[in-house]
């Protein structure tokens, strides 16, 4: 196997290469970007943005990879919201980018593209678990960039490319930025307990139901299917998910149970989003039955690791 990962220096892809290089310890492993030290195995076979698309074609020429990883886009919804244009670059273009690339140069190669739960959009209103049938309804920019990619690829099917669409729903762990609800509140109680902010909490909507992972669950999907390309069908859509909600306002009283130090909890208006959906909830029942796929990490352990995560950063501030 020769695999390249797009996208390695944001949150999953450490965890991409880490798990990669334990189950295919023979394989070739490279990617388009520098990663940190802690994992100096992995080689850079260009640092090439996946927006353009002779560099794109350049570096899958040279090193001719028999499956792509691509973890390449803009990792929270606040972001995509902030800049469609990079959104629509990146997130579309970039996978149109690889895909034209590996057509054109190595048409047995595999893409495994990361999407999102999220195209699902208002198709969760109803608050069922959401399965791969279910329409695809986003309602911001991410989720319409991340839906639009998706259908692409299916489309490219019939050109004879080979990809896996995963739609993963919400996961966290260490690492991740505070951009997203776990980090969040993990960041404030950190500072709360180094005594660098009042034991004061401040949140947002605290009713509504996500469906949660752990990252090196979601990862073990990615890997499972990377090594299941020979027995599965090019197109295939794949959920990432639990299958279980779990209201905002219990994960931070799992974080609070967890801290040193008693904090209280205050709204605060800035942070309400009015136009939430009360429940997004996914059904994974294809990933399992086709990957053999469950997740292994409870809760409490991916809080305790991300809230860790944070108390290591407010000791030694970047």
């Amino acid at each position: 196997m020769r695999i390249l990962i797009t996208g390695a220096r944001g949150f999953v892809g450490p965890y991409v290469a880490q798990a990669l290089k334990r189950a295919c310890p023979d394989a070739t492993i490279l990617s388009t970007g520098v990663l940190a030290g802690a994992h100096p195995l992995l080689g850079l076979v260009a640092a090439f943005d996946v927006t353009d698309p002779t560099a794109v074609a350049t570096g899958i020429q040279a090193f001719r990879p028999t499956h792509i990883v691509n973890l390449a886009g803009l990792a929270a919804p606040t972001a995509a919201t902030a800049a469609p244009r990079a959104a629509w670059q990146v997130h579309v273009q970039g996978v149109l980018n690889l895909a034209q690339a590996i057509l054109d140069h190595v048409p047995d190669c595999w893409l495994l593209n990361a999407g999102s739960g999220l195209v699902y959009g208002e198709s969760a209103k109803p608050g069922l678990p959401l399965d791969e049938s279910a329409l695809l309804a986003p309602v911001d920019d991410y989720g319409v960039t991340k839906a639009a990619a998706d259908l692409a690829l299916g489309a490219l099917t019939r050109r004879n490319l080979k990809c896996i669409r995963f739609r993963p729903f919400n996961h966290t762990g260490a690492g991740q930025s505070e951009a997203f609800v776990i980090p969040a509140f993990a960041m404030q109680i950190a500072q709360i307990e180094a005594g660098l902010a009042a034991p004061v909490i401040r949140v947002g909507n605290l009713d509504a139901e996500r469906d949660f992972l752990d990252v090196r669950d979601v990862v073990e999907a990615y890997v499972l299917a990377l090594q299941s390309t020979t027995s599965v069908e090019p197109g295939l859509i794949l959920n990432i998910a639990s299958g279980v909600p779990r209201r905002i306002g219990d994960i931070l009283e799992r974080l609070l149970g967890q801290s040193r130090v008693a904090i209280v909890v205050e709204q605060d208006p800035a942070r309400l989003r009015p136009s939430d959906i009360p429940r997004i909830i996914g059904d994974s029942s294809r990933a399992r039955q086709v990957l053999g796929w469950a997740p292994t990490h409870t809760l409490d352990e991916t809080l305790a690791d991300v809230l860790n995560d944070y108390r290591a950063r407010v000791r030694q501030p970047i």
